[in-house]
């Protein structure tokens, strides 16, 4: 079995394309070899900023031989009065197979002819030849290069290629524009620890090899000595400090031999907030800051940066990081410092000069809808006086300090620093956090907002954020969302099933879509449509994706009618409780006490005139019209589950409901298969409507919890 090398050196990759890059690669090399019939023992890819490279191990010398079933022409055009025609000696010369291999085979199509014909196995290296442009010239990324009159893009110029196939160098040729890069066994080490080119012998040596050169070549090796040198940083500071994932998997990517640097900064800086601190190191400088304690609640004047340069020279490396960073704090420090000489509500007039978006007008005017909305919601909720003012104070000042020099200067800290001027100016509490939190959640990791006011003034700014977007069309397909609408639309569920908010979606949609349309000159009942569309399918998302309720139980919940679609946006809480509780007695069995009557009532009821919305059996069945007990004991058995559907529907309490229906069952059974059973399709019309009646109002009562028609038995 054999070795191969391949090892693209290039100018300084950015951090992005070569993590992206060497995730591209473990997809795309091991099934390229798949395809020609090549499946080594293991494919390990490499990159570095100045490298991306791949080792595979366990390779034959050549493909394996294969036969390959070869379709021709028609069996009638190929033979004629038994004799091969010119078309059936055509295909065989082609294929270069004698006559008599030709055999005919039915088809779905008619009769055909076939051979099968051995193809023998290519050598590996001509296969790889082939394969490595493909490799290099595929990797997508943004702002890819080309160079003069070449067609292959790539993030950076190319300058040296290695090629080894075992110890020997596989001949290659990539177009650098007009540079041709051939392939070598030399390779380029660390600019400054071995600036000296090394030989690779053989390519299963190549991890050891450059190591010896100061490159580390696996990103998880990087990985793991940068987060020990982090540590053991902080550790010998007195400190903590987190592993940022963002920042770690760009360090990563930016150095070949990372060295922990420790360096400090003027205690007077810590008067910043934290968060504009951080916010410097983490963002902007690619700094790891160090905290008092676990709590990262309070800072100490150190950072850590990752090094690519000489250890030896660490204290020079970090007093020149630490000459910018005291430069950033001071700009941060003046930026600060001016945005506290004024108060968030002078600035609202500048909103007037920030584009919300084209079509709609300013950041002020948006402001202004989401006070608005803050007050609809408000109403819904029913919420005492001084909540309500909570809640229209914020919402004025929510986008403020998007005007804020700091906030120009470090978008990341829109809302923070809201909080920060708001508690400055004097605002309360609910107020200056609310500003802070109406952003959350901004990521799926992210927390949600705590305080009543946060979440309302959320929710408004999304609704808003929809309503506006949906209503000059730009709606979202399946490959693009630039306005990020699923995420705002995730957003108002989420935040109201965390906070068990009893807001009435649909009406709001409907109230805040006919008021756009009034004042943009839209169609309402369009706009209104698309929304409620939307909103149905983010819940059926966020149901199976992320509350992990089986598809059939969404589609129960949610269901195929006007009705079920009303409901749900009507009570968010209660389609999710009704969801959660039916993938709960699906896991306990209880399900399967009560589908098969629930079912099969369901189906018959559908033959009936009886309408969904009808519980109380009094109004709908003739009691002279009985034949049987079990008619009647079906009736009382109606009669009283009556109440505990009700409280199942005020309460949110399905267990109630499903309770009765587990009593209601054998009942149920004898009514169609027992010893007083009936035949539902009577020849008189009023004894069947009847019968249908009472099936109809237990499939009615089902329907409170689901749609049980749409529930798969035994999932």
């Amino acid at each position: 079995m054999m070795s191969f090398l391949l090892e693209v050196g290039t100018e300084e990759l950015p951090a992005n394309f070569l993590g992206s890059a060497i995730v591209q690669w473990r997809s795309l090399i091991p099934q390229s070899l798949a395809n020609h019939g090549l499946n080594p023992e293991k494919v390990e890819v490499y990159g570095t900023p100045r490298r991306l490279a791949v080792v595979i191990t366990g390779l034959p010398e050549k493909q394996a031989d294969r036969t390959e079933e070869i379709k021709g022409p028609a069996a009638q055009a190929a033979f004629k009065d038994g004799q091969a025609t010119q078309a059936a000696i055509g295909f065989a010369n082609k294929q270069g197979v004698d006559i008599s291999k030709l055999e005919i085979r039915s088809t779905e199509k008619g009769n055909f002819i076939f051979i099968n014909k051995k193809i023998p196995g290519r050598p590996v290296s001509a296969i790889l030849q082939e394969l490595i442009p493909q490799w290099v010239w595929s990797l997508e990324g943004k702002r890819l290069m080309r160079w003069g009159s070449g067609d292959g893009r790539f993030s950076r110029p190319i300058r040296w290629l290695v090629a080894l196939l075992n110890g020997d160098v596989l001949p290659l040729e990539l177009q650098n524009g007009e540079k041709i890069v051939k392939s070598d066994r030399m390779t380029r080490c660390h600019r400054v620890l071995h600036p000296e080119n090394i030989t690779i012998s053989q390519a299963s040596e190549y991890v050891n090899s450059l190591n010896d050169g100061y490159v580390i070549v696996t990103p998880e090796t990087r990985e793991n000595i940068i987060i020990e040198q982090v540590k053991n940083a902080a550790a010998k500071l007195g400190g903590y400090t987190p592993i940022y994932q963002d920042l770690l998997k760009e360090v990563i990517n930016l150095v070949e031999y990372p060295t922990a640097v420790i360096g400090k900064f003027e205690e007077d800086f810590l008067n910043l907030p934290t968060e504009v601190i951080t916010e410097v190191m983490v963002s902007h400088q690619r700094y790891f800051p160090v905290f008092k304690n676990e709590k990262c609640e309070e800072l100490l004047p150190y950072f850590i940066t990752i090094s690519n340069g000489d250890p030896a020279k660490s204290d020079v490396i970090a007093s020149g990081n630490a000459k910018v960073i005291r430069a950033r704090l001071a700009d941060g420090r003046f930026f600060y410092e001016a945005d506290l000489s004024k108060h968030l509500e002078t600035l609202l007039p500048q909103l007037e000069k920030v584009t919300f978006q084209e079509e709609l007008g300013s950041m002020r005017s948006k402001v202004n809808r989401i006070v608005i909305n803050g007050e609809k919601i408000s109403n819904q909720l029913l919420l005492e006086k001084h909540q309500s003012l909570d809640i229209q104070r914020s919402a004025l000042l929510c986008k403020a300090d998007l005007v804020t020099q700091m906030v120009y200067e470090f978008p990341e800290l829109q809302g923070i620093m809201g909080q920060k001027y708001a508690l400055a100016n004097g605002e309360n509490h609910q107020v200056s956090t609310a500003i802070f939190e109406h952003y959350l959640p901004r990521n799926a990791n992210d927390i949600f907002p705590q305080t009543l006011t946060g979440q309302v003034v959320g929710i408004a700014d999304r609704l808003d954020t929809l309503i506006c977007i949906f209503g000059i069309g730009a709606i979202p397909t399946s490959s693009s969302d630039p306005f990020a609408l699923r995420r705002a639309a995730n957003g108002i569920i989420n935040i109201t099933w965390n906070a068990n908010l009893q807001i009435n979606l649909g009406g709001l949609i409907d109230e805040i879509a006919q008021n756009f349309a009034t004042t943009f000159n839209k169609d309402a009942k369009s706009l209104i449509t698309k929304l409620r569309e939307f909103f149905l399918q983010r819940l059926k998302s966020l149901l199976q994706d992320e509350k992990q309720i089986d598809y059939d139980l969404v589609n129960a919940v949610l269901g195929d009618d006007v009705e079920y679609a009303e409901r749900a946006l009507t009570n968010l809480l209660d389609v999710r409780d009704r969801a959660i509780y039916l993938q709960q007695i699906r896991k306990d069995g209880t399900m399967d006490k009560i589908y098969e009557t629930v079912n099969r009532s369901t189906r018959l009821a559908a033959q009936g005139k009886l309408n969904y919305q009808e519980l109380e059996p009094e109004k709908f069945i003739n009691l002279q019209l009985f034949q049987k007990t079990s008619e009647s004991d079906f009736y009382n058995a109606l009669v009283n589950i009556v109440p505990q559907t009700k409280e199942s529907q005020k309460s949110r309490n399905y267990q109630l409901l499903v309770s009765e229906l587990v009593k209601i069952a054998p009942t149920v059974t004898n009514f169609f298969d027992g010893e007083n059973s009936v035949l539902v399709m009577d020849e008189n019309p009023q004894i069947k409507e009847n019968r249908l009646n009472l099936l109809g109002l237990l499939r009615n009562h089902s329907r409170v919890l689901a749609d049980f028609g749409a529930i798969v038995k035994n999932l």
